[in-house]
């Protein structure tokens, strides 16, 4: 029976449209941000964790520019060690042609010259194997007493040989250990780049929003409204239908 002083019609059918308008407000914004949970409020435990997880992500961006930093120290340094193991090896040649020339002859003289010219080239690829203000190569190389020949003659050049043949062990040691530790480090780089997207993906599983539910829930939503508010208005018409018996 219609009441001038309770409209229950009315209050249920507010009750359902404000719920509705609700659902569409959540639904909306969902849609505008791509997110399920964009704040604490849309859910406290999930917005904690992704936002544990997003800070977890950002951190490896540090993590992988202290990898490729490392691995350009390494690799600058690998670059100067192939110069250096050119050098050593045309040093050799140059000692064993020395020791087969005439001590004071223009032949040792310019073997002198081509094998001094190389240790220059060598001491100039130490100095310059810098990256960032880091030298990895600035440690002894075992080069020295082999990058000059102040003099000729046969046993010196046989000497020198067996310098040049320490330094070019040494040298290839150290370049071994330099490329495994480059290798390692760019597997590193991987692992990090592959973690990230990992932790990336884990959030997005977390708060993202599917977009094609949402798109069709809020069609649903909007001609739920209109239907809601028909219903209200249908409702609020029970007081002049009280009226009109009055009449």
């Amino acid at each position: 029976m219609p009441s001038i002083n309770t409209n229950y019609g009315a209050a249920v059918a507010l009750q359902s449209l404000n719920k509705t308008n609700s659902e569409l407000e959540r639904t909306q914004n969902r849609i505008n941000t791509g997110m399920k949970v964009s704040s604490a409020k849309d859910s406290g435990a999930i917005f904690s964790i992704a936002t544990a997880q997003r800070a977890n992500a950002s951190s490896q961006d540090a993590v992988r520019a202290g990898l490729q930093r490392t691995q350009s120290i390494t690799d600058v340094a690998l670059a100067a060690g192939d110069t250096i193991t050119s050098a050593l090896e045309e040093m050799k040649g140059l000692a064993v042609s020395i020791a087969g020339t005439t001590a004071g002859s223009a032949a040792e003289t310019s073997y002198l010259a081509e094998y001094n010219a190389l240790g220059l080239e060598i001491t100039s690829a130490i100095a310059g194997a810098s990256f960032d203000g880091v030298n990895s190569l600035t440690t002894p190389l075992g080069v020295a007493g082999v990058t000059d020949v102040s003099g000729g003659g046969k046993a010196r050049a046989d000497a020198t040989t067996a310098k040049v043949d320490t330094a070019i062990a040494t040298v290839t040691g150290a370049l071994s250990t330099l490329g495994t530790q480059s290798k390692s480090l760019g597997r590193q780089i991987t692992f990090v780049n592959k973690l990230q997207d990992a932790l990336e993906a884990g959030v997005g599983n977390l708060v993202d929003a599917d977009l094609a539910k949402e798109s069709a829930k809020l069609t649903a939503l909007q001609t739920k409204q209109q239907l809601g508010v028909q219903a209200l208005s249908i409702a609020n018409q029970g007081s002049s239908i009280l009226l009109s018996l009055f009449r």
